[in-house]
């Protein structure tokens, strides 16, 4: 199988791919990961064997896409094409980084996969209230990832699991952080990126997952409470997780 793993930011990329390579060390992925050029970015090609050492069959390939949906998507649908056009189909995209945990549900250094992938403010403010894109009648405001799957990978990396929200704008006050927990009940985290890498994936019949290491709390923003190095490092710990349970996945990826 080949994976796509499209994150943020390059530090992001970085965590994730030593948390590939450190699932299953082996010779042939003790160097530097390939790198693969695409237009404006690279991409990291990492070969992931089995526990035994024996062929990959795995092989992700990880890429930092830019800050936002509309990054995160144009970032996706080129990878996603580059494969197909290179005989190098994808047969599952993951949308993986760092973001903000509810509180109550994922708490700073825990980590979140995503039942649901929401867009969490792409829609129109009314009088009665916030309307999601989709009462509008226009497109859809969430993807569901495969749900045998996501739950697999939350147990692996001892994870919370609930919907994921993207926003364009990164929460800052208690009050935003209510409405949204309000509005999106059993929400666990935000990030700004998984909404765009699901609709990019989801318009080329791809499956895909969220997976977020929380940094800071959702609410009054506060730099000085953000812990990114923990994060990152659950992060890396996560992708491992990923690795293995792909290794021993026998059930359908859709």
């Amino acid at each position: 199988m080949r994976v796509l793993v499209v994150t943020a930011v390059p530090a992001e990329s970085e965590a994730v791919t030593a948390g590939l390579r450190g699932a299953h060390p082996a010779p042939d992925v003790s160097g530097a990961p390939e790198s693969v050029p695409l237009p404006g970015r690279t991409l990291l090609r990492v070969p992931c064997p089995a526990a035994d050492g024996s062929a990959p069959g795995l092989v992700v390939d990880v890429l930092a896409g830019g800050v936002g949906p509309g990054a995160s998507a144009a970032a996706t649908a080129g990878a996603v094409m580059a494969g197909a056009l290179h005989g190098r189909p994808y047969g599952l995209v993951v949308s993986a980084g760092i973001g903000g945990g509810f509180a109550g549900t994922a708490p700073v250094g825990s980590v979140v996969v995503a039942d649901t992938i929401v867009a969490a403010d792409l829609g129109a403010e009314t009088p009665e209230g916030f309307l999601p894109v989709t009462e509008l009648g226009f497109g859809t405001s969430a993807h569901r990832p495969p749900a045998a799957l996501s739950r697999a990978l939350a147990a692996a990396a001892s994870a919370a699991s609930g919907p994921v929200l993207t926003v364009s704008t990164v929460t800052g006050s208690a009050a935003r952080a209510a409405e949204l927990a309000a509005r999106y009940p059993g929400a666990a985290a935000e990030a700004m990126e998984g909404f765009g890498v699901a609709e990019a994936a989801a318009a080329q019949g791809l499956p895909v997952l969220e997976l977020r290491a929380v940094s800071n709390p959702v609410g009054p923003r506060d730099r000085a409470a953000w812990r990114i190095g923990p994060a990152l490092t659950a992060l890396s710990g996560a992708c491992g997780a990923l690795v293995s349970v792909l290794h021993t996945w026998e059930g359908p990826v859709s």
